[in-house]
């Protein structure tokens, strides 16, 4: 089994985009689900998007659709998180997490392979 590692978080304005990157040289990459989650402090882990396997089918949660989109390089074993105009709300860490299959779903306990996580800091 490999190992995910995500990278892109930091400190940025509210307004600003990022674009989070998770990567695992271990999996036969393009035969897992992968999917962000994240966490606030004193909150839940909560889901906020995947992919599918072959990058056909994405699944966002309503409250962050139209900000964020989820994509995937399986050429480079990659997927992406990209938020724009983001809010002092979106402050977390933020992880990515893979389950084998094609079926996206949106609680922790069906995700087997999770990072270390990144996190993402947003002034006002």
């Amino acid at each position: 089994q490999g190992q995910l590692v995500e990278s892109g978080g930091g400190l940025v304005q509210a307004g600003d985009s990022l674009r989070l990157t998770c990567t695992d040289s271990g999996l036969t990459f393009d035969l897992w689900t992968m999917a962000w989650f994240r966490q606030a402090p004193r909150k839940e882990r909560e889901f906020v998007g995947g992919i599918n396997w072959s990058g056909s089918r994405t699944y966002y949660t309503e409250s962050l659709k139209g900000r964020i989109t989820i994509s995937r390089d399986n050429s480079k074993n990659m997927v992406y998180l990209q938020v724009n105009n983001l809010e002092p709300e979106d402050t977390a860490v933020y992880y990515c997490a893979a389950r084998s299959g094609q079926t996206i779903t949106t609680t922790p306990a069906s995700y087997t392979n999770w990072g270390q996580g990144t996190q993402v800091t947003v002034s006002s």
